[in-house]
């Protein structure tokens, strides 16, 4: 376990991104994990710990952390036509195999990465509950317990969210086999819920939310009980994602399902909707006014061929979004970044289309767009400012993409050229877990990771 209450040092930054903006010269003071003051157009001081370039760490709204073991094992074509539902499919056979060590172990390695590539919280969107035959386990959060187990062992803050999943489709359809893992009636999920919160009491500045896993899987009447649940805490759901999806919900209800969420729930601040891949203009517009946050995972969403996000319409009403690493295929919050970008450039056949007005950076635009949405998504504070956790980055000034780049430059660069082989030291509270690009811990994760996948995969 990474010990993160005690952090007592002063960093030295020669360009800072603080929540303010750029500055240079920049001291952050750290005591308890937090940041006790920021000094600016200062030099350093003897025991500063020194680096070139400072930015917030960045929030991870959305992670299947158990996915990250089957990276890359989907990718031969079936018989017919690929998609999101033969996927799944797959997903379902791989997480069969799954025991407690066996997350913890695979969770680690997931969360090592993200922090490796600059995220240093993550919303663990996490549905897997049960034995390998369905029983609950005597422990309800046993596999809870494991992802919270993970988080210590590598640093990285979590607002875990566990799910709610009872149903298989629409309108409350009896879940399948497949699923057995996964489902929960109300008064088991409160059981849940109350023995993750009693876990992640240890661990610090840990957030507890809950996740209705989507319109499929809950029904009108749960989704009401889950938000009493859910106290003030994040509240995460899958919408939109996939044109059946859309096309089922009318089936049911005569409504999409952002439109039917919209009318049946106090969509608020504490709401993210992840992926809403598919709105008609009209709902893009009511969502965003609504202050909720958009949970956008631009590589799964690109691997699993769900569409493109109205992000036009979107930023234009106000919207608010994050950014997360879903699957898990490629842990890597540049590309994120870049993807999202690139995917509406080919939408519009146009350039630097996230950023609001002519001559802003479109790379400053989305980092601090997403910095603050995925703060808010994750129930915390954002940005580096005084009170706020220190959770930082540092870039390599001598990256080769970087060379002479100052304030936004840097951003547009670190985005779209250097991506994250730039980034060299990654803070959690004031305690460096990544060091010259590599988690502290990093061998160690990995040969638990791969003793881990030898059973599971064999």
């Amino acid at each position: 376990m990474i010990d993160q209450n005690n952090a007592e040092k002063t960093v030295h930054f020669g360009q800072a991104l603080l929540a303010t903006g750029w500055a240079e010269k920049v001291r952050v003071a750290i005591s308890g994990g937090l940041i006790a003051t920021i000094t600016v157009d200062v030099e350093a001081q003897g025991n500063d710990d020194r680096h070139a370039i400072g930015l917030p760490g960045m929030s991870n709204v959305h992670s299947h952390a158990f996915q990250r073991g089957m990276a890359g094992l989907a990718e031969v074509r079936g018989p017919g036509s690929d998609s999101f539902w033969t996927w799944r499919d797959i997903m379902y056979r791989f997480v069969d195999r799954i025991d407690p060590d066996g997350l913890r172990a695979i969770a680690a390695l997931a969360y090592a990465e993200m922090l490796e590539a600059g995220f240093t919280r993550v919303g663990e969107f996490h549905y897997l509950h049960r034995d390998p035959a369905g029983v609950a386990y005597a422990n309800p959060a046993e596999l809870s317990h494991a992802i919270i187990a993970a988080a210590a062992d590598t640093g990285i803050g979590l607002t875990h969210l566990p799910v709610f999943y009872a149903h298989s489709g629409f309108g409350g359809t009896a879940p399948r086999h497949a699923q057995r893992r996964f489902v929960h009636d109300l008064d088991g999920f409160a059981r849940l819920l109350d023995a993750v919160r009693a876990g992640t009491a240890a661990l610090p500045d840990a957030i507890v939310g809950i996740a209705p896993h989507s319109l499929r899987a809950v029904t009108a009447d749960e989704l009401g009980h889950l938000q009493t649940l859910a106290g003030t805490g994040p509240i995460h759901i899958h919408l939109a994602e996939q044109l059946k999806e859309v096309e089922d919900c009318v089936a049911w209800s005569g409504q999409r399902p952002v439109e039917w969420l919209m009318d049946h729930a106090n969509i608020d601040a504490r709401w993210c909707l992840v992926h809403a891949t598919h709105m008609t203009g009209e709902e893009t517009v009511a969502l965003a006014q609504s202050g909720a946050v958009v949970g956008l995972c631009p590589i799964t969403e690109a691997n699993l061929g769900d569409g493109l996000f109205p992000a036009v319409t979107y930023q234009a009403a106000g919207g608010r979004f994050g950014i997360g690493t879903d699957s898990n295929v490629l842990i890597d919050m540049s590309e994120e970044m870049r993807l999202l970008e690139y995917g509406q450039r080919l939408l519009a056949r146009a350039r630097n289309i996230m950023t609001a007005a002519p001559g802003q950076s479109t790379g400053q635009e989305m980092f601090d767009a997403a910095v603050r949405g995925g703060a808010q998504a994750l129930g915390v504070a954002g940005g580096l400012a005084v009170g706020h956790a220190a959770d930082m980055i540092s870039l390599d000034s001598s990256h080769v993409s970087l060379v002479e780049r100052k304030g936004a430059q840097i951003m547009d660069s670190f985005l779209f050229a250097a991506g994250r082989s730039a980034i060299d030291g990654v803070w959690r509270r004031g305690t460096m877990v990544v060091r010259s690009g590599k988690h502290v811990a990093r061998d160690a994760i990995s040969d638990r990771y791969r003793r881990a996948l030898q059973l599971l995969v064999a």
